[in-house]
């Protein structure tokens, strides 16, 4: 039998081991690396040349791209590179939000659809009747009713995020309740907060943190979708969604416009996706054995 300080050692040498395999896996660099340029450039937006994003200037209206405008000016003279940087923030506060939010609601719903049986059926109806309406259709009809503000667009995105969050964690609890460990503590008289907080929920977490990844890609783009259809952050208000909407009538003559904040956004749905991808692989023992 192995001393407890050498199994204690053999098991953190592995989390290092998986630490530097992740860490070193190019793709998620490269995703790292842009998801960290891009948050650094929201939060550090009035240190790199920006102006007032609502600045406007009529006469320097659809300028091309020029040393003091770098992404060309739209319709009404507004610094299209400003608006760019800023309307970061709006996308990434929506992205997190919407993640750790329908993590939050989707964990405690799916406990207690998945360990109380009493609840399981009416709980999981009414999940499977958020998902039979589709989710932009949703989010519209709650910004529609409530009004375009940044709080409501977050809580229209994140409801029908919600019942996928309920429906793999409660997957995950129905398992776990069956697995050797949690009947001999239930044999045993665990408390079931206990229980829950010890056996239960920390088995959630990996799967958890990888859904929300997807989350939170899935999020920037709905409300890029929303802001573009004009039903989404005010139009004043500098998001991704709003420049590219302001742009479509110009598309033809001036595609930066549409361009430049398309290709950020494309880039950090890609970064966010990837390192869900890789996170996935890394989290999940049987994958992590063949990497």
């Amino acid at each position: 039998m192995k001393p407890a300080g050498l199994v204690a050692g053999g098991q953190w040498r592995q989390r290092w081991r998986s630490v530097r395999r992740f860490v070193n896996n190019g793709p998620v660099l490269v995703a790292l690396a842009i998801l960290f340029c891009i948050i650094a450039a929201a939060l550090l937006a009035p240190w790199l040349n920006t102006i007032d994003p609502s600045q406007i200037n009529p006469s320097e209206r659809l300028s091309g791209f020029s040393a003091e405008n770098w992404f060309g000016t739209d319709a009404l003279g507004r610094d299209v590179y400003s608006r760019v940087v800023y309307g970061a923030r709006i996308s990434l506060i929506i992205g997190a939000g919407v993640a750790l939010t329908s993590m939050a609601a989707g964990l405690l719903i799916g406990v207690v659809a998945g360990y109380f049986r009493a609840a399981d059926a009416i709980i999981m109806r009414i999940m499977d009747g958020l998902m039979a309406i589709p989710g932009i259709l949703l989010a519209i009809a709650l910004v529609s009713l409530s009004g375009a503000s940044l709080m409501t667009v977050l809580v229209a995105i994140t409801i029908p995020e919600i019942p996928r969050v309920v429906r793999l964690v409660r997957s995950i609890i129905l398992s776990i309740r069956s697995e050797p460990y949690v009947e001999a503590a239930v044999t045993l008289g665990t408390r079931l907060p206990t229980l829950l907080m010890r056996h239960v929920i920390p088995n959630t977490i990996a799967p958890l943190i990888v859904q929300g990844t997807y989350v939170c890609a899935s999020a920037m783009l709905t409300e890029a979708v929303l802001s573009f259809l004009g039903v989404g952050i005010s139009p004043e208000v500098p998001s991704w969604g709003n420049i590219m909407a302001e742009g479509r009538m110009y598309f033809q003559l001036f595609p930066s416009l549409i361009l430049c904040p398309g290709i950020f956004l494309s880039l950090v749905v890609l970064s966010v996706n990837l390192l869900g991808d890789a996170m996935r692989d890394y989290l999940d023992p049987k994958m992590a054995e063949k990497l």
